[in-house]
């Protein structure tokens, strides 16, 4: 993007290349509104404050009994609805700051910038020099370059100079290029900057500009279905561009299946040896007796086996004894 180089006496010296990511940019309405409402709650300094009714000083009596008077029921004088009484529902001390990220920060700045520049109410000026602060040299420059309501001058650096001449305008303010904001932008109508605080503003809020992908071209069978729209199967076969077969995948062969299956056969042919071999050695071996120790001595003509029962009765009663 090419904006304009004006000297003071507003003719047209040459053109100078901005960034387009700065001053060329489709302006972002919803962040550039959010940034200035933002900035004017930060402004805000939150100390007003009125008193309840708890918290004004006087007694807490009742001023007459309830009934029988013939007026209306009446509480304590610091009452809402009484002179000099508490306020209700009245303004308290708060903050009414807001948080906002730095990207959308930056791009509301970039959409301010190039809102101005779209609307033709941006005017770079080659440069602002004084040897002594003069108020009619700086007015008189405004006018040369068109800018007759408010203006913003925005220099490279901080300039008293500058500064001291536009104190006595009004509707008139000079900003250095780091002190950019929203609202100061958005507040006036006119904005003028130098030549070195175009570059500074470059420096400070450029964005590297992503370039945009490329748009697949469309599937073969796809175009090729598209232009025979219409036309006969045997026309369309005709024109319909040869389209390459993709090549097919590779079956898989069936011989590294086989492996499995002979493995397996072969460990159920192991499992049955096993168990007919585990069979046979059970046969040979004798049985184990099943007669208990119990069982012998009652066979011999001791006495009966004691149950759990009777050791059990025994042992509580050696325990109580």
């Amino acid at each position: 993007m090419k904006l304009a180089v004006m000297n003071a006496e507003g003719k047209e010296l040459r053109k100078l290349d901005v960034d387009d990511s700065v001053f060329g940019i489709k302006p972002n309405a919803t962040v550039l509104h959010q940034a200035y409402v933002r900035q004017r709650n930060n402004q805000r300094a939150g100390t007003a404050q009125t008193r309840t009714r708890g918290e004004v000083a006087g007694s807490t009596r009742k001023l007459h009994r309830q009934k029988g008077t013939g007026r209306a029921r009446a509480g304590t004088a610091g009452s809402p609805t009484r002179v000099g009484g508490g306020t209700a529902f009245g303004p308290r001390m708060r903050d009414y700051s807001q948080a906002m990220p730095k990207k959308m920060r930056r791009l509301a700045i970039r959409s301010a910038l190039s809102g101005k520049a779209a609307d033709g109410q941006l005017v770079v000026i080659d440069q602002l020099a004084f040897e002594a602060p003069k108020t009619n040299e700086i007015a008189r420059i405004l006018s040369n370059v068109g800018i007759n309501r408010s203006a913003l001058i925005v220099t490279s650096e901080s300039d008293r100079t500058v500064l001291a001449s536009t104190r006595n305008l009004t509707k008139t303010k000079v900003l250095p290029a780091r002190y950019l904001n929203v609202g100061d932008v958005l507040n006036h109508k006119g904005l003028l900057m130098t030549e070195e605080a175009v570059r500074v503003a470059e420096s400070l809020w450029a964005v590297e500009m992503k370039p945009q992908p490329e748009k697949k071209p469309a599937r073969k069978k796809a175009a090729a279905k598209a232009a025979a729209k219409g036309k006969p199967k045997s026309e369309a076969a005709a024109e319909a561009p040869a389209v390459e077969a993709e090549p097919k995948k590779p079956a898989r062969k069936r011989a590294a299946a086989k492996p499995k299956a002979e493995t397996k056969t072969a460990a159920k042919k192991t499992a049955t040896r096993r168990a007919s071999k585990a069979k046979a050695e059970a046969e040979d071996k004798p049985k184990p007796k099943r007669a208990t120790r119990a069982r012998a001595k009652a066979a011999d003509g001791e006495d009966k086996p004691k149950t759990t029962r009777r050791r059990t009765t025994k042992k509580t009663e050696e325990s109580e004894g």
